[in-house]
């Protein structure tokens, strides 16, 4: 027998509580305290921004698959308890709820979990939670005032908007690939393949322009509620493609108003000089491993510094004055830098570059960012806890999370949970079930 004229009864008797109830204690202070998110996403896009939120003070209620989870969970390296810290990360600050939304009593649980919410961020393809009758045609009849945060490869309109969009294919079509890489000598394109950072850029640019957008909604909202209190909340149309967009400076109008196509560049930046990694003599400790460092020196006061310092003295002047004189003799310029800095250490170069106030930094690995003095000092790297019923408690390492805001403390709290951890908690807060009906549905399969 189906569960749902039960949950319905119960629902009912526990409608009267207005949404956003429920929020972390200990996060009062923080600037999305008292807001509730439900996550519907999955892997980085969505749920990157529903890690932010959740950092800064929003009760962030993550709904995953029974059994599976979301996949991100037994991504790449995994834990002692098989779970990916990946994973760990990307869910920290968040509830885990299994639910089956392939069931309808599945939905109708998040629909009521979202009656009860502030905002849905969701990404999956357009159109799914329509069919599943969870868009903002279907929920706005009951909660007005939510908002819906929608992340996926195209956007919600267009042409292109059914196709499946991963951050990789999008990251293509933004034209943001076609600048990575090295330059081919006679076309000034490409010279093979494009080079790809080795994280899901486009992925996590989206979660960024998706949290922005779903602050700058619930700021509208806000606007709206104090005219109109039965105001509809708004639509954040957030699209991978549109996001990456954003990254590209004056790509387009360069193209517009002089017809130049920017391409390659390898380690440097087009128009920019001197911007570079340059090459050092490699550590002691691994003679075989190449070793370079940045630097900066486009300033132009900065320029004359650098090329005074190097003992070139001759690259300054009339000829070299200003950024637009300098790309014309941009060869020159980098081969006496690498020729100076390919003589010392990366240690003494950065010391001597500091000393001279000239930009520097020395290319790392993720070792040296953890033991980095600088991100210590800021906090920049915390251990999380991380409670997994498989393993035990341990603590892992992760970045923190910023901007830092004066008086907010928005470190990481917890690490990502164990999937269905908040299950029975968030179901019996929030919608009112008693322990007979929760164990109903997990019996039926339609929770985990």
């Amino acid at each position: 027998m189906s569960l749902l004229p039960v949950l319905k009864r119960q629902l009912l008797r526990s409608s009267s509580k207005s949404f956003a109830t429920i929020a972390n204690h200990d996060s009062q202070d923080l600037p999305l305290s008292g807001i509730r998110v439900l996550e519907l996403g999955q892997l980085i896009a969505g749920p990157f921004a529903g890690q932010l939120l959740a950092h800064f003070g929003a009760e962030v209620i993550k709904v995953e698959p029974p059994k599976t989870g979301d996949p991100l969970r037994v991504w790449r390296e995994l834990d002692v308890d098989g779970t990916s810290p990946w994973f760990r990360s990307i869910a920290r600050n968040k509830k885990s709820v299994a639910v089956d939304l392939r069931k309808p009593e599945g939905r109708d649980l998040v629909r009521q979990l979202a009656i009860k919410s502030d905002v849905i961020i969701e990404n999956f393809k357009p159109g799914t939670l329509e069919r599943w009758s969870l868009g903002p045609d279907t929920l706005h009849q009951h909660n007005p005032s939510l908002i819906f945060t929608r992340v996926s490869g195209y956007g919600q309109t267009g042409p292109w908007a059914p196709r499946p969009g991963y951050a990789s294919v999008c990251e293509a079509e933004s034209g943001f690939r076609y600048i990575n890489g090295f330059p081919d000598s006679r076309s000034g394109g490409l010279s093979g393949p494009p080079v790809r950072p080795n994280i899901s850029l486009g992925d996590s640019i989206a979660g960024l322009h998706a949290a922005f957008g779903t602050v700058l909604a619930l700021l509208q909202r806000q606007n709206k509620l104090k005219f109109n209190p039965k105001a509809t909340g708004s639509t954040v149309d957030v699209s991978i493609v549109e996001s990456m967009l954003n990254l590209m400076e004056g790509i387009i109008p360069e193209y517009d108003r002089k017809g130049k196509t920017r391409g390659p560049s390898g380690s440097s930046v087009t128009g920019i000089v001197p911007t570079n990694a340059y090459p050092c003599l490699p550590a002691s400790s691994a003679p075989d491993v190449p070793c370079y460092v940045v630097i900066g020196a486009n300033g132009d006061t900065i320029y004359k510094r650098l090329m005074d310092t190097i003992g070139r003295s001759d690259l300054t002047g009339p000829d070299y004055l200003q950024n637009h004189h300098r790309v014309k003799k941009q060869v020159e310029i980098e081969e006496a830098i690498s020729a100076w800095t390919a003589k010392h250490s990366a240690e003494e170069v950065i010391d001597i570059m500091n000393k001279t106030g000239v930009p520097v930094g020395r290319v790392v690995t993720v070792k040296e960012v953890v033991e980095n003095e600088q991100n210590q000092a800021r906090g920049a790297v915390q251990d999380v806890p991380v409670h997994s019923a498989k393993g035990g408690s341990w603590n892992v390492k992760m970045q923190s999370i910023f901007p830092l805001l004066d008086g907010v403390d928005a470190k990481p709290k917890w690490a990502g949970p164990d999937l269905g951890f908040h299950t029975d908690e968030v179901l019996r807060d929030s919608l009112g079930l008693g322990e007979d009906a929760v164990s109903k549905l997990r019996v039926e399969g339609i929770i985990g």
